[in-house]
C-alpha cells in the first residue's frame, strides 16, 4: 500500500478523529480505523490522536506497542502468519519459523526487500489440532511442513510476466539480417 500523500493523510487523520473521538474508550477504535485506512498507523499521527483524545503521546504509543496487531510500520502486500502457540509449537512450528524466516532472509515483523511478504508471530489460530498452522490473509492452512511453506512463498512472491510482443520489423532491420 502507497503511503498517502502528507496533506491527504493529515486530512483523513482528522476525520478519523472526529468520528471516533466521542466514543467511549475512543483510542482502540480509532487506532483500528487509521490501520484500516493506512494499512498501517504511521507515527506522525500519534500527536494528534493524543491530543484529541487528552492523553500522552507515550500512552498512545504504549497502546500501539502492546497490541501485535497494530503496526507502526507498512506491510507487505502479503502478510504471513505462523502460530507460535504451544500445540503448533508441539507440531513442529519452531521448526517451521527458523525455515522461513531462513526462506525469506527476515525476521518476525519484517518485511522482505521487495515488499512482498511481512513475516508474523501469532498466538493461536484456533487450529490446533492441524498445527503447524499459518494465515495468509483470511486463509488459515494446517500442516504446514517446510516444503507445503516452500510452496506457499513460491506462490506469494510470482510475478506474473508481462508479455512483450516483438517489435514489428521494419525494411532496414530485414536488411540488417541478411
Amino acid at each position: 500500500m502507497q503511503e498517502p500523500n502528507f496533506n491527504d493523510q493529515d486530512d483523513r487523520i482528522a476525520q478519523l478523529i472526529e468520528q471516533h473521538q466521542h466514543l467511549p474508550g475512543a483510542l482502540l477504535p480509532l487506532l483500528h480505523a487509521v490501520q484500516q485506512a493506512f494499512g498501517y498507523i504511521p507515527p506522525t499521527t500519534v500527536p494528534a490522536i493524543a491530543e484529541a483524545l487528552a492523553l500522552s503521546r507515550a500512552e498512545v504509543h504504549g497502546v500501539i506497542s502492546f497490541y501485535h496487531g497494530f503496526r507502526s510500520q507498512p506491510c507487505g502486500r502479503n502478510v504471513l502468519q505462523v502460530c507460535c502457540a504451544e500445540a503448533c509449537q508441539a507440531r513442529g512450528s519452531r521448526q517451521l519459523v527458523d525455515h522461513t524466516r531462513q526462506q525469506l532472509g527476515v525476521d518476525f515483523h519484517q518485511t522482505t526487500a521487495d515488499g512482498e511478504i511481512t513475516l508474523e508471530p501469532v498466538y493461536c489460530l484456533g487450529n490446533c489440532a492441524t498445527g503447524p498452522s499459518v494465515r495468509i490473509g483470511d486463509r488459515i492452512l494446517g500442516r504446514v511442513d517446510p516444503d507445503t511453506m516452500d510452496r506457499l512463498l513460491d506462490e506469494l512472491t510470482r510475478v506474473p510476466l508481462r508479455f512483450q510482443p516483438p517489435a514489428p520489423e521494419t525494411g532496414d532491420t530485414k536488411r540488417g539480417a541478411q
